[in-house]
């Protein structure tokens, strides 16, 4: 039997907006020894502020510099919004709706023809991958559902040098009936095919694929164990938290993947609002990961290499742009874009001339 489980709604705000009230931090504080990552003098730039629905989520660039990002809505508590995908200009500033209702899109990522593809997730959000052709409009779905069942909520996508793409599907919160047995990890190869390659993290979240294309970095972020959804909204009792980590797998030829195990644990997160979301990577195969109170920089090694403090506590998400900005850092937070620059280049796939 299908049922929907409730995240108590005070804790779960505190998971995905985190003390939006609290006392702001020094904008780009850093905390390292011989940074070689952030560039000298830079700090954190506020150049976006018009977020509508709970947080901000997936930027990506597109083939003619404007940057994409989700505006994520939860119905429960902001009257029946549908969702926002923004479109950004780096240049002037400007910032426009490029669609909405979104579909309750979350991830965004560009694949090297220049298409955009979408994770839309739960929520009255269409729970699938959408490909979009930026120059016709017109949008294909690549995967909506798997063995005959709605998908969770997909959350997060990446995509390798061969086209495939790699997506996380945990829940976070939504009120459909779950029917997938497991929060996984899917491929969709170039004829379509849809494959679970992963089910042994508890709530896949962000997701990255190194430079040599042989390792995939999933960040696991299991908030709530044991529970999706949301529980009723006068819900106390106790809840566990689960593990924090950033974990990492072997990518074989033909797209699978071997559990190599967590590159990096989280060992400090005891409250819901320290957990890992978002995850990019440089050209050196370094690794930036979104985690709410701050941004952390690991080596491929998992060595902390920097940690910088993020304004209200809320980082999702974050992309390296391309071209003239291939250095600076788009970091989404709960109702704010922000920019950084580093010394790095981002690693992307390039797109086809």
């Amino acid at each position: 039997m299908n049922e929907t489980r409730f995240i108590n709604i005070p804790a779960y705000i505190g998971l995905l907006v985190v003390l939006f009230l609290g006392t702001t931090t020094v904008i780009g504080q850093r905390k390292d020894s011989g940074n070689d990552i952030v560039a000298p003098g830079a700090e954190l730039a506020e150049v976006f502020t018009g977020g509508e629905g709970f947080l901000l989520e997936g930027p990506t660039m597109a083939p003619d510099g404007t940057l994409y990002f989700s505006d994520i809505t939860f119905t429960q508590f902001e009257g029946m919004k549908a969702g926002i995908i923004w479109s950004y200009n780096p240049e002037t500033r400007e910032a426009k709706v490029f669609r909405s209702p979104s579909g309750m899109a979350n991830g965004l990522s560009f694949d090297n023809d220049g298409n955009l593809i979408v994770c839309e997730g739960a929520d009255f959000g269409g729970r699938r991958i959408v490909k979009t052709d930026m120059k016709t409009g017109k949008s294909i779905i690549l995967a909506g559902l798997f063995n005959n069942k709605p998908f969770n909520s997909p959350n997060d996508l990446v995509i390798d040098a061969n086209g495939r793409i790699y997506f996380t599907d945990p829940r976070y919160g939504g009120r459909e009936s779950i029917e997938q047995p497991v929060n996984g990890v899917y491929r969709i190869e170039l004829d379509g095919t849809v494959s679970l390659i992963i089910a042994n993290a508890a709530k896949p979240n962000g997701i990255a694929i190194s430079p040599d294309n042989k390792t995939l970095y999933i960040s696991e972020s299991d908030f709530f164990s044991g529970v999706s959804g949301a529980l009723p909204n006068d819900f106390k009792g106790p809840t566990k938290i689960g593990r924090a980590a950033i974990l990492e797998y072997s990518i074989l030829p033909d797209g699978n993947v071997l559990f190599r195990g967590p590159l990096i644990s989280f060992d400090e997160m005891h409250a819901p609002n320290e957990g890992a979301d978002g995850i990019k990577v440089d050209v050196d195969g370094n690794l930036y990961i979104a985690r709410v109170y701050k941004l952390e920089v690991y080596s491929p090694k998992g060595q902390k290499l920097v940690e910088i403090d993020i304004p209200n506590k809320s980082a999702t998400n974050l992309c390296f742009g391309r071209g003239k900005w291939s250095k600076t850092l788009f970091i989404t937070t709960s109702k704010k874009l922000y920019t950084l620059d580093t010394k790095k280049e981002g690693f992307h796939i390039p797109f086809k001339k």
